[in-house]
């Protein structure tokens, strides 16, 4: 019997920047949900063509053909604006086209049903939840509305901001946003859970798709504090298929005089190729990329080696380390503290980022005993089970202390970042600072709120601003206003202040200051996100309703086939030809209504049915549709 909620069942989902996974706790323990295709994660891809959007394999399966229309990599758009540098860069590589928007927020622009919209990455990501919940609700016979959604460890707060909006705008009730090395973290402590009796320092190291994170945890007798964080939410398996395929470009100019820079359907057929050669890569030395009639009819075929992998991405392997050092810097421990080095995400199945890392812990053996695909919504789902109350004792009694990627605090005087809460804090928390005016007679003062780690608080992330406004008349130095941050659970950040006198207080959530979505605009695409359902369900009934006819039209042609003389030439010719007519109306008739799809079979039915019945009645075998609509039973032929 599986565990749920009032309201449906808790998942987790792991929102991946290539892959997404979904996962429930149910009949005492976490299962890795499969999708429609079986497959046990989902490309993160959405797309839209004259006829319907598709979500996942759908989508990725028909991309060289559609490229320009095809979404991928949204994650790395999600909470950031149009000028940012690494938004730049990746621009260059997509086939789709990504526009400014208000306030320099990234659009994608495409083209569906004969129109040209835009859309958000909070939308794109939204349409992959939606994918998700789907395939959970099919699994699981039921609705779906609570979820623990995952991000990278060191997203900022705008970026967490929006994966929530992402969720509510996909219909969820999002319980918590978590990082994503704390998720693979609670899977690991589940999993070790008794078989340890004092404390153990685990490090995670997560190299997923398109971001990066390491994270040292402590983990005893089911606590698990997370004691510092660091990474990057821009490194990852897409850099790594992108420097094989920029090599391939100028091979193939090199050796064919041709440049398919320009070319987007050729592109991706081309990255296709370089994915699937990176993972094949990881476990054999050598292999070919094959692309038939790449470009202007001409083929590409070239191997490439392990070494030759390794050599493109060095740079960005050895990066990789970095945040490694600054983490155990930052939790104030030796390489020998750390008692498991945990391999999480599909690219830490390269052989030389292992490599490396081995050589980096002095040749400790890395724990490979998690699936780094499935590891993060496998916690997740653990965490979903415990914020809904369900699950067993073996979850109930974990405790998840996670913190904060980046400093938070205020500017003031000079440009100065003043901190209230330090990076690496323990999260929840709330933290306070008593500050004054500047000049004489001042009765407003604001305080920018920014993130990062400069000294300069102009050089780091401005959040948003709180005002005290109505003070009182009085001497610079003199009026004392409070301020508060309070740090969620979720990572998301309330900032208070109070003029003491007074009593005048002020309050912000920093979730819709400029480049974020406003309460207004999240409903409107809550609104829009449930037209696309409704679009995409009445595309799959009138693909139901034509796939029942047209089964029916080609059993009835096979009956008459395999009829021998048990049906007269006469009645042959009247349902070979009314199936002819009806093959034909499907062939000109692509994008039908239900109503018309079902009116034209019942009109095929009357013709045949007759026929066949009477064949019935003759003891001559027959063989069933077992097609009904509106009433009309076409009877099964065995």
């Amino acid at each position: 019997m599986a565990e749920r909620t009032a309201g449906g069942f808790a998942v987790g989902i792991d929102l991946g920047t290539t892959y997404s996974c979904v996962g429930v706790w149910k009949n005492g323990r976490v299962e890795i949900i499969p999708n429609d295709q079986g497959n046990r994660t989902t490309p993160s891809y959405v797309a839209f063509t004259e006829t319907e959007r598709m979500i996942g394999d759908a989508a990725k399966n028909q991309a060289a053909m559609n490229p320009l229309n095809t979404i991928f990599d949204a994650k790395r758009l999600i909470g950031r604006k149009i000028i940012d540098s690494f938004v730049q860069s990746d621009m260059e590589l997509w086939p789709f086209n990504v526009i400014a928007g208000e306030d320099d927020k990234p659009m994608i622009q495409v083209n569906y049903k004969g129109k040209d919209l835009q859309f958000s990455a909070e939308e794109i990501s939204s349409m992959v939840l939606i994918k998700m919940r789907e395939t959970a609700e099919e699994y699981l016979g039921t609705s779906v509305q609570d979820v623990v959604i995952t991000v990278p460890a060191y997203f900022n707060d705008s970026q967490r901001h929006a994966t929530r909006d992402a969720g509510i705008i996909a219909g969820l009730n999002v319980l918590r946003i978590i990082s994503e090395p704390t998720a693979a973290a609670i899977a690991y402590g589940l999993d070790k859970k008794g078989t340890s009796a004092g404390a153990e320092n685990i490090l995670i190291f997560d190299l997923g798709g398109g971001t990066f994170d390491v994270s040292i945890l402590t983990i005893k007798k089911g606590n698990i504090e997370v004691k510092a964080t660091a990474g990057d939410t821009h490194l990852g398996g897409e850099d790594f298929d992108n420097r094989m395929l920029n090599h391939f470009v100028e091979e193939f100019k090199r050796k064919q005089n041709k440049d398919i820079s320009g070319n987007p359907k050729a592109l991706r057929r081309l990255r296709t190729a370089c994915e699937k050669a990176k993972r094949i890569l990881s476990s054999t030395t050598r292999t070919n990329i094959e692309v038939d009639a790449l470009y202007d009819g001409v083929d590409f075929h070239m191997s490439i080696t392990r070494a030759k992998f390794e050599d493109l991405n060095m740079d960005l392997f050895t990066k990789c380390m970095e945040p490694v050092e600054m983490c155990l810097k930052d939790a104030e421990m030796e390489k020998s503290a750390i008692h498991e080095v945990v391999l999480v995400g599909g690219s830490s199945r390269i052989p030389k980022v292992q490599s490396l890392l081995q050589d980096f812990f002095d040749g400790k053996k890395l724990c490979k005993s998690i699936n780094p695909d499935e590891a993060v919504a496998y916690g997740a789902a653990v965490e979903a089970a415990i914020l809904s109350g369900v699950g067993n004792e073996k979850v109930q009694d974990l405790v998840l202390l996670d913190v904060i990627p980046l400093s938070l605090g205020v500017r003031t005087r000079g440009d100065v970042m003043n901190v209230l809460i330090p990076r690496n804090s323990t999260i929840p928390t709330t933290k306070k600072d008593t500050f004054t005016t500047t000049y004489n007679d001042q009765s407003i003062v604001a305080f920018p709120v920014y993130e990062g780690e400069r000294a300069k608080a102009a050089e780091n992330n401005l959040l948003g601003t709180i005002e005290i406004q109505g003070i009182p008349p009085a001497p610079q130095g003199v009026p004392q206003i409070t301020v508060c941050f309070d740090m969620d659970a979720n990572g998301i950040l309330n900032v208070f202040a109070e003029e003491i006198t007074t009593g005048n207080k002020s309050k912000i959530t920093i979730a819709n200051n400029k480049g974020r979505l406003s309460t207004v605009e999240i409903q409107r695409l809550v609104r829009e996100a449930e037209d696309y359902r409704s679009q995409d369900e009445d595309h799959r009934k009138k693909v139901k309703s034509r796939l029942s006819f047209e089964n029916y039209a080609y059993n009835m042609r096979n009956t008459i086939r395999n009829s021998g003389g048990n049906i007269a030439s006469d009645d042959k010719k009247i349902i070979k030809d009314a199936v002819n007519e009806a093959i034909q109306w499907l062939d000109t008739h692509e994008l039908a209504d239900v109503d018309d799809n079902n009116q034209k079979m019942e009109e095929l039915a009357d013709v045949c049915n007759p026929i066949i019945s009477k064949m019935d009645q003759q003891g001559s075998p027959s063989h069933s549709t077992g097609v009904s609509i509106d009433g009309l039973k076409i009877e099964e032929v065995e």
